[in-house]
C-alpha cells in the first residue's frame, strides 16, 4: 500500500480501498506488484495490460522472464547452508535441500536434459510423489523452456493417460512406487502402462531405479546419472507468456481440460498470493499439505518465489496419527501452515488437540482451501492452538492457478469467513440474470482479467472449449462455478460447486473419470454421481446406478466398484454411498442431469431444478424427489 501510493501520489485508506485500485487498474496494479516483488526481467514489458479482454488479454507485453530464475535469484542472496527445501517422508525419514544445492540440482538437470534432446517447447510428465525432486525437475524444465506436467502416482494409468496423452510428451519422469498409510503401493505395471500408452515419449527417466519395465521405443535414464554431469545451464529468458505448466481441471463430460499457465502470469500471480495474501518473506517456514495431484503443490512453490524455506509432508496426513502434521509442523519450524478444510475437520472429529502434539508458538497463520471451512473449524483451530492465530481460508483453484479470494494481515477475522477479495482479482456474486448481489448468495464471477488465468487449452486452438467452459453463460465474464457471497463489510463465504464438477476432499475431478470405471462393469447399465459439498456439512459423494437386467445387486458389486475406481483413477474417486435408481435422468439432448440432483439434494424443491418438459425420461424424477425429501431429513 505504502509503495503503490507513492507512486500514484495518494493514500489508500484500508485494503479494500488498495483492492478497489487493484481491479480498476489492473495493468498499473501488475506492473507496480512486480516493481515491489523485484521481478528480474530480461527485457522490460512495455506495459502492463495492452488488451484488456477475456479471454485474450495481453499482458507485460515485450517482457521476458524465467519461472526458475525467479525462484534461483534467491539463491544468490541466501548464505551458505541456509535451506530452500525440508522434507518428512511418511516414516519420519527428514531431508533438506540448501538454496546452493537446488541451484546446482536444478542447473546439472538443466544440462542433462538438453544434451539428451529435450528442448524449449516439449512437453516433460512427471508420475511422482511429493519430495524434493519432483521441484528439482520442474524447476529444470522451466529453465529450458520445457512445459511440464504432473500427475501423482495414486492415479491409475488410464486417468493419467486420459490427460499426458492429450499434450504428447517427449519425457517421461516417474518413480516406481509410494507409500501412503504405512503400506507400499508398488506402481512398476502402472508405469509400463504409460511408456506403452505415450506414442510421442522419446526419454523416460527413472528417479528410483525401476526394474524390470521395458523402456519401449523411450530410451531410458536414470536420474542419478542425469544429475552427475558437471554442466549448469542457467535459466533461459522467455516471453512472459510461454507455456510453463499443463494443469488438469475436468468437467462433467469429455476429457479433462489441459489448462495451460504461462511463466510471467504464475510468477505475479503466486508471488502475489503467498508473498502478499499469505504474508510470506525469506525468514518464514512455509508447508501446504498437498499431493502432486492437487494445484496446492503448485502454489507450495509460491514460497520459494518470496526466498522462504517450504516444508513438504509426503504420505498420509493421518498416518500414524491425526497429529503427524502438527508434529512436522514443530520439526521443520513452519511458520505459514495450510492444508485442506478436510484435514482440519478430521482432526476435531479424531479429537486431536494440535498444541498438545507439539510446539505451534511459530506458526502466525492457518491457511484452509479445497472445501468450505465451517464456522465450528474456526473455534477449534482458535480453542486447540492459540487464540490470537491467523486464520485464512482462500478459495481459487487450478484455472487460474491461484486465489480469488484470500487474507490479509491488516484485516479481521471473521468466522467462516474468507477476509477479501484478492488483489487484481475483480470477484463478485452474479444472480441469474448477470446483475451483481451484495450479502446474497449468487454465481462466483471475475469481471477483469487476470495474468495467470489460462493462456489457452492444450489443443484448443480456436479456443472453443475455453470459452464454453468459463465464458458461455456470461460472455467477457469468468464464471468459476461457485457459490459465493460477498459480506457487507467485504469478505466472502463459498457455497460449494454450483456446477457438476466435483471438489472432494480438495481434489477437483470430473464425474466422467468415475462414469467411464463404473459404466465398464457389465453389472452397470448406467449411473449419476453428485457431490453434496455445502458450507458446515460433510462432503458426501453419492453414485446412484442403474443396474443392468440381468444383474444381481449385492454388497460384493459394490465393493467391487470401490475397488476398481480406487485402483483405475485414485482413491479420492470412491464415493460415499451407491444407491441403487430406477432410472438415470438425461436431458433432451442426451446430458446427464448431475446438477438438478444435486440442488435437489442440497434443498431445493424439484420444481425450481427440473423442467419435466426439457427430459427424456421425466417419470423418474418421483423418485430422486422422495430419495431427497428421506436424504435431507437424516
Amino acid at each position: 500500500m505504502d509503495r503503490a501510493g507513492v507512486r500514484l501520489n495518494r493514500q489508500f485508506a484500508d485494503y479494500h480501498d488498495l483492492w478497489a485500485w487493484s481491479v480498476g487498474d489492473p495493468g498499473a496494479f501488475w506492473l507496480s506488484f512486480a516493481d515491489w516483488h523485484g521481478v528480474r526481467f530480461g527485457s522490460p514489458p512495455q506495459s502492463g495490460l495492452a488488451r484488456d479482454a477475456m479471454p485474450g488479454a495481453e499482458w507485460f507485453p515485450g517482457a521476458t522472464l524465467n519461472f526458475t530464475g525467479e525462484v534461483l535469484r534467491h539463491a544468490e542472496a541466501a548464505g551458505p547452508g541456509r535451506i530452500a527445501i525440508r522434507h518428512e517422508a511418511e516414516d519420519g525419514t527428514r531431508s533438506a535441500l540448501s538454496w546452493e544445492d537446488l541451484a546446482d540440482r536444478v542447473g546439472r538437470l538443466a544440462a542433462a536434459l538438453r544434451r539428451i534432446g529435450v528442448a524449449r517447447g516439449d512437453r516433460v510428465v512427471g508420475y511422482l510423489p511429493n519430495t524434493p525432486d519432483t521441484i528439482v525437475a520442474f524447476l529444470a524444465c522451466a529453465s529450458i523452456g520445457a512445459t511440464w506436467s504432473l500427475c501423482a502416482p495414486d492415479m491409475g494409468a488410464p486417468t493419467v493417460l486420459e490427460r499426458f496423452g492429450q499434450i504428447e510428451p517427449k519425457a517421461l519422469l516417474t518413480v516406481s512406487g509410494y507409500r501412503f498409510g504405512g503400506t507400499w503401493h508398488d506402481r512398476r505395471a502402472e508405469v509400463a502402462a504409460l511408456i506403452e500408452g505415450l506414442p510421442t515419449l522419446r526419454h523416460w527417466i527413472t528417479v528410483d531405479g525401476a526394474e524390470g519395465i521395458a523402456p519401449g521405443d523411450a530410451a531410458r535414464h536414470e536420474w542419478a546419472t542425469l544429475l552427475s554431469g558437471t554442466d549448469r545451464a542457467a535459466p533461459e529468458m522467455l516471453p512472459f507468456d510461454h507455456p510453463l505448466w499443463v494443469v488438469y481441471s475436468s468437467g462433467t463430460t469429455g476429457s479433462p481440460k489441459p489448462i495451460v499457465h504461462g511463466h510471467g502470469g504464475v510468477v505475479l500471480e503466486l508471488a502475489k498470493l503467498v508473498g502478499l495474501h499469505c504474508d510470506v518473506a525469506p525468514d518464514d517456514t512455509f508447508a501446504w499439505y498437498s499431493s502432486t495431484g492437487w494445484i496446492m503443490w503448485n502454489v507450495q512453490l509460491g514460497g520459494l518465489l518470496t526466498g522462504a524455506t517450504i516444508a513438504l509432508a509426503e504420505g498420509s496426513p493421518a498416518t500414524p496419527d491425526m497429529g503427524r502434521l502438527w508434529r512436522f509442523a514443530e520439526t521443520m519450524g513452519v511458520s505459514v501452515f495450510g492444508a485442506g478444510a478436510a484435514y482440519y475437520i478430521a482432526c476435531m472429529k479424531a479429537g486431536t488437540v494440535p498444541r498438545e502434539e507439539a510446539d505451534l508458538s511459530r506458526i502466525k497463520l492457518i491457511g484452509s482451501t479445497g472445501s468450505p471451512l465451517p464456522p465450528e473449524a474456526y473455534a477449534w483451530l482458535w480453542d486447540t492452538i492459540r487464540a490470537d492465530l491467523w486464520i485464512s481460508p482462500i478459495a481459487g483453484g487450478t484455472d487460474i492457478s491461484g486465489a480469488f479470494l484470500a487474507g490479509s494481515p491488516t484485516l479481521p477475522v471473521h468466522v467462516g469467513e474468507m477476509q477479501a477479495r484478492a488483489l487484481g482479482a475483480s470477484v463478485h456474486a452474479f444472480d441469474d440474470d448477470g446483475h451483481p448481489v451484495e450479502n446474497d448468495v449468487g454465481e462466483l464471477v471475475c469481471t477483469r482479467p487476470m495474468p495467470s488465468m489460462p493462456l489457452s487449452f492444450w489443443g484448443d486452438d480456436e479456443g472453443t472449449r475455453l470459452r464454453a467452459s468459463y465464458f458461455d453463460t456470461y460472455p467477457g465474464i469468468w464464471r468459476q462455478g461457485d457459490w459465493v457471497r460477498i459480506t457487507p463489510h467485504g469478505g466472502a463465504v463459498i457455497y460449494g460447486r454450483s456446477d457438476a464438477t466435483i471438489n472432494r476432499h480438495g481434489i477437483l475431478m470430473g464425474t466422467a473419470d468415475i462414469y467411464r470405471v463404473v459404466e465398464d462393469n457389465p453389472a452397470i447399465a448406467d449411473s449419476l454421481v453428485v457431490d453434496l459439498e455445502y458450507l458446515g456439512q460433510p462432503s458426501c459423494m453419492i453414485l446412484f446406478v442403474k443396474p443392468a437386467k440381468a444383474a444381481a445387486w449385492s454388497e460384493r458389486l459394490v465393493a467391487e466398484l470401490a475397488a476398481t475406481l480406487r485402483a483405475r483413477v485414485s482413491p479420492h474417486h470412491v464415493p460415499d454411498r451407491v444407491v441403487v435408481a430406477p432410472d438415470i435422468p438425461y436431458t433432451l439432448t442426451g446430458k446427464k442431469m448431475e446438477v438438478p440432483i444435486k440442488r435437489r439434494l442440497l434443498g431445493r424443491a424439484m420444481s425450481d431444478v427440473a423442467t419435466p418438459d426439457a427430459m427424456a425420461n421425466p417419470g423418474c424424477l418421483d423418485w430422486y424427489d422422495a430419495y431427497a425429501r428421506a436424504y435431507l431429513s437424516e
